[in-house]
C-alpha cells in the first residue's frame, strides 16, 4: 500500500506518496499559498501531478499543518498569525474529485505528524511513552502517552512551544508573554544576536553582522561561538539553560523514556545536544534519578511529507 503525505509548511506545499516502511516513492512541491483561494487553487493540480505517473491510489491520505486540527473533520480550528485564513477550513475538501470517496483522511497538527513518523518509522518506535519538540522557527511539540498521540480536550494538547519560560519575558505569537518559543526559537537566538550588534557590542560576531546583515541566522550564531565568540556564546549558553529547565520540568510531568529534538536548531548536532544534555540531567536526578535521553530525529525527512503519511498510515482502510 502507499500513503498519501501532504504538509502545508510556512514556505513550501509538499506532496508525496510514502510506502509501508517510510520510504518516499516520489513528491511534488509548490510555493506556500498566501490566501485560502491560492491554497485551493494550489493543491489539487499538484496532487494529480503526483499521482498521474502510474495512476495511484493510495489507501489513505493525510495532512499536516500548524495550529490546532480536527483529526476527524480535518477543519483548522485555530490558526494564529499569517495563516489564519485557514481557520475554518476542512482540508480534506482540497481533494475533493481527486481520491475515491471511501479514501480515509485525517488532519493534524504538523508536531504530532512528526511524532506519528518518528513512532511509525524512527526514533520513537517500539517506545510508548515519548516527547517531541521541534525547534525552529517557532517551536512545537508532541507527546506519546502510552502509545497514543495526547489530544487533550480540545486537540490542543502538545504545544510545548508555549509553556512558560519566564512570566516576565517577551510577547508569545499566541498572545501570552514568556513562552519559551519567544525565548528559545530561531527567531530568539537571531534577535539577541541582533540586538548584542545593535547596541554596539564588539566581537567577531557583531563586526560580521555589521559588515554583513544578511549573514544573520541561527546557524550562524552557533558557527560564531564553535570559533570561540564570547557574545555568542554567552547568547546560547542563556538560550540553552532556558530550555534545559522547561525540559526538565516536562520529564518530571510526562516521564518519557527519550525525548526527540528535531527541526533547523537541532541540527547543530552535539553544540546542542552535549550542553542541553548536562542541564537537564542535573535537574531531573532528584527525582527521576536517570539521564533520559535527548535524540535527534530518526525520520531523515525534512519536508513533514513522512510524518503526514504515518498519519495516514494509522487509519484503518479496507
Amino acid at each position: 500500500m502507499t500513503y498519501l503525505g501532504i504538509d502545508i509548511g510556512g514556505t513550501r506545499l509538499k506532496a508525496g506518496l510514502v510506502d509501508e516502511n517510510g520510504r518516499i516513492l516520489r513528491t511534488a512541491l509548490a510555493t506556500s499559498p498566501a490566501s485560502r483561494e491560492s491554497l485551493q487553487a494550489t493543491l489539487p493540480p499538484l496532487v494529480r501531478q503526483l499521482l498521474a505517473p502510474d495512476h495511484a491510489t493510495p489507501a489513505a491520505a493525510a495532512f499536516g499543518c500548524k495550529g490546532i486540527i480536527d483529526p476527524a473533520t480535518t477543519e483548522v480550528r485555530t490558526m494564529p498569525g499569517v495563516w489564519g485564513f485557514l481557520t475554518g477550513l476542512r482540508l480534506a475538501s482540497l481533494l475533493d474529485g481527486i481520491l475515491p470517496p471511501e479514501t480515509p483522511i485525517t488532519a493534524d497538527n504538523d508536531a504530532k505528524a512528526a511524532l506519528a513518523g518518528e513512532a511509525a518509522w524512527g526514533a520513537a518506535r517500539g517506545h510508548r511513552d515519548v516527547l517531541l519538540l521541534t525547534l525552529g522557527t517557532g517551536i512545537g511539540g508532541a507527546i506519546l502517552a502510552g502509545g497514543q498521540l495526547l489530544r487533550g480536550a480540545a486537540d490542543v494538547a502538545g504545544h510545548l512551544g508555549h509553556i512558560c519560560a519566564d512570566p516576565n519575558g517577551p510577547i508569545c505569537i499566541c498572545g501570552n508573554h514568556g513562552c519559551l518559543e519567544a525565548i528559545f526559537s530561531a527567531r530568539a537566538i537571531e534577535a539577541d544576536a541582533w540586538s548584542a550588534m545593535h547596541q554596539g557590542c564588539a566581537s567577531p560576531m557583531t563586526a560580521i553582522l555589521r559588515a554583513t546583515p544578511e549573514a544573520l541566522s541561527t546557524r550562524f550564531v552557533f558557527e560564531q561561538a564553535a570559533l570561540g565568540d564570547p557574545l555568542a556564546q554567552g547568547i546560547l549558553h542563556r538560550k540553552i539553560r532556558v530550555l534545559g529547565a522547561c525540559l526538565a520540568g516536562l520529564l518530571h510531568a510526562f516521564d518519557p523514556e527519550l525525548v526527540i529534538l528535531s527541526g533547523s536548531i537541532a541540527d547543530a548536532g552535539p553544540a546542542l545536544f552535549e550542553p542541553l544534555q548536562k542541564e537537564v540531567d542535573w535537574r531531573v536526578q532528584g527525582l527521576l534519578k536517570r539521564s533520559v535521553p535527548l535524540v535527534p530525529s530518526g525520520v531523515h525527512d525534512t519536508s513533514g511529507v513522512v510524518g503526514a503519511a504515518a498519519l495516514a498510515f494509522r487509519l484503518p482502510v479496507a
